[in-house]
This record gives structure tokens, sequence and C-alpha cells, in this order.
């Protein structure tokens, strides 16, 4: 194991990690708590997006495993989202017997009023790096991305909690 006393600068960036999530969060947490929702409902929507973003279709049992969450979790959290007119449930057009789950646009603009600035001050600090940091920015961040997911499979916590 590293020693700890140690404090050279790839520890000192990753404590830097460690703070930028912390004040992430707490921004989430924030946002849903002005917004009448629960954090886990600022992580669904997110993964919505995220998936739209990608061309990707969402189903319930998707978003749920997603989160870490149970059917009955699953089910209480797209019905208290749709109540706030978030998301909508949609017929798949290919299945009908399949479900979709939409992020509402209304979503979509509450959370760019919220996280469109800091989104746009990271683009800012960003685009003063060249294409070689870039390139070791975005390694850097997928590496510890993939090592916490792996870790949360061999220890067995696919979710919060």
């Amino acid at each position: 194991m590293a020693d700890r006393a140690h404090q050279g600068p790839e520890l000192e960036i990753v404590h830097l990690l460690r703070a930028t999530t912390v004040e992430l969060g707490l921004h989430s947490v924030r946002f849903a708590h002005r917004n009448g929702m629960h954090p886990t409902d600022v992580r669904a929507l997110i993964a919505l997006m995220d998936a739209s973003r990608a061309g990707e279709e969402m189903t319930a049992g998707r978003l749920g495993a997603l989160l870490g969450l149970n059917s009955a979790g699953t089910t209480a959290l797209v019905d208290r989202l749709e109540r706030l007119g978030h998301v909508r449930r949609v017929r798949d057009g290919r299945d009908r017997r399949r479900v979709l789950v939409e992020v509402d646009e209304r979503a979509v603009e509450l959370g760019w009023a919220s996280f469109g600035p800091l989104i746009g001050r990271a683009v800012e600090l960003l685009q003063g790096y060249d294409e070689r940091e870039l390139a070791a920015v975005r390694g850097f961040l997928d590496g510890v991305r993939r090592a916490a997911a792996d870790h949360g499979a061999e220890t067995g916590h696919t979710g919060p909690g």
C-alpha cells in the first residue's frame, strides 16, 4: 500500500478530484431541494439525458439498474418524476409491450438553468487546453470512472447505500 504520509502531486490531484466531486454533489442536492426532488431524482434525470444524448432508449428496468434501485423503488421514482412533469412514459414504437421513460424538455430547461453556468465555466476552462492536455484529462477521468465502476462490481455495490 502506498505511503499515506507522502503527499505527492498524484495524491494532491486525487484529493482535488474528491473535493470537486463533493462540491458537484452538493450542487446537485441544492438543485434537488429547490425543485422538490430527491437527489436520486436528479441522478435519474441525468441518466435519462445521457441516454437521450447517446441515442439510447431507456426502460424503467434499465434506469433502476443504473441507479441501483429495486423494481418498487424504480416505479416510485418514475411515478414521482412523472407527477412533477419531468418525465413521461411512452410506448415503444417497435414493441408496444415495452414502455420507455423519456425526459421532458421542461426538465432539461430546468437543469440548464441551474447547471448551465457551471457547465459553461467548465467548457471555458477546457478551451484553454491543447489536444494533448485534453486527452490526458479525458484519460484520467475515464480511468477513475472505470476504477470506481470496477470497485463497485468487485464489492457487489451497484448503487447507493
